[in-house]
């Protein structure tokens, strides 16, 4: 299909830089069928889903994965987006100014941190090889900050509070460059209430990859090369999903990145199996949707893998009439702004 087709005007100040406070506090856009659409609240999804659904979260941790430097013995500088972990030191990286550096040539970043370019990938990222003994984890908290997508990072610098902001109450696997954001609306007091309501929910993991901010480049969506990423289901949990689904619960994906690891994990059958691997999975209009019932998730950006994503959910149509009303509605868009909630 044609890039184009997926295309709408977003003003710029409908981005947003920072997060509602409190974080179940945003706003929601209801999708439901051909149903008029309803503008509702995050904090209204008890009374929105039924009794026996179940809401699978994504428990990726956005590490800080963004670094500055300069190549050694020179003036250069370098900038690295880590974007998927190879082994226990060496990461693929999106590289700002790679042109400068050679294979085996040494990075310096802040903190006296180090790494090697070890490798050039199709794709024009590089490998970087992490030099010393400390784990690449405690570099990167000492010399990296946190990877925000460049619609925000391109307005304002990132600081301290994006440590806080840009982390999910759900983060524990260390991985993700991006977060998952459709989860950053939970709260502790939206999960007593969901539970209240007898809404279930379950935890996979997909450490997102700085290929989320990329933008399509190609015409054609067939040309379009997804960066792969490393998810993972347990066996407990597809289980209990299976289960979940043969008592008549729906299945509701919180984010893109939880919808992509289930279908990624699931037989044509609809069957969701145990999965540990990478997935380069890109869903366009007329993909068969095989493990999920529903998707919640934030407003994304025009011609965007996540608007086509939607739109095979729900209808390009139906999407971009969804989307013309949020911009005249006002909501926030992007990883710090609102909510939608999909029922197709």
């Amino acid at each position: 299909m044609k890039v184009d087709l997926f295309d709408f005007e977003l003003p710029q100040e409908r981005i947003a830089l920072r997060p509602v406070r409190p974080r179940d506090a945003a706003r929601m856009l209801l999708v439901q069928g051909a149903a008029p659409l309803e503008d509702r609240g995050v904090r209204d999804l008890p009374q929105i889903l039924r009794r026996g659904d179940v809401l699978v979260f994504n428990d990726t941790r956005v590490i800080p994965a963004q670094l500055e430097g300069r190549k050694a013995g020179g003036e250069a500088k370098i900038g690295a987006t880590l974007h998927k972990r190879i082994d226990l030191r060496r990461w693929q990286a999106f590289v700002r100014n790679a042109k400068r550096l050679r294979i085996g040539d040494q990075v310096v970043f802040g903190g006296g941190v180090t790494a090697l370019a070890e490798e050039r990938l199709q794709d024009g990222s590089l490998i970087l090889a992490f030099e010393g003994e400390e784990p690449v984890e405690v570099l990167l908290d000492r010399a990296g900050t946190m990877p925000l997508p460049p619609y925000i990072a391109g307005k304002r610098a990132t600081d301290e509070q994006d440590r806080e902001d840009y982390q999910t109450m759900f983060a524990s696997e260390d991985g993700a460059v991006a977060a998952p954001t459709a989860s950053l609306h939970f709260t502790d007091e939206l999960v007593a209430a969901l539970d209240k309501a007898g809404v279930k929910r379950e935890i996979i993991t997909l450490h997102v990859g700085a290929g989320t901010f990329l933008p399509v480049k190609a015409d054609d969506t067939e040309d379009h090369q997804m960066h792969s990423e490393w998810g993972r289901i347990t066996a407990d949990v597809a289980d209990r999903l299976n289960a979940v689904r043969a008592a008549g619960g729906r299945i509701i994906a919180v984010g893109t990145t939880s919808l992509r690891t289930l279908e990624s994990a699931a037989s044509e059958d609809g069957v969701i199996h145990p999965f540990a691997a990478d997935t380069d999975i890109f869903i366009t209009p007329g993909y068969a949707f095989r493990a999920i019932d529903g998707l919640m998730t934030n407003f994304h950006l025009p011609k965007s893998t996540l608007f086509m994503l939607v739109s095979a959910l729900m209808g390009r149509e139906r999407m971009q009439a969804a989307y013309a009303h949020a911009i005249a509605q006002e909501y926030r868009f992007y990883s710090y702004g609102d909510s939608s909630l999909l029922l197709p």
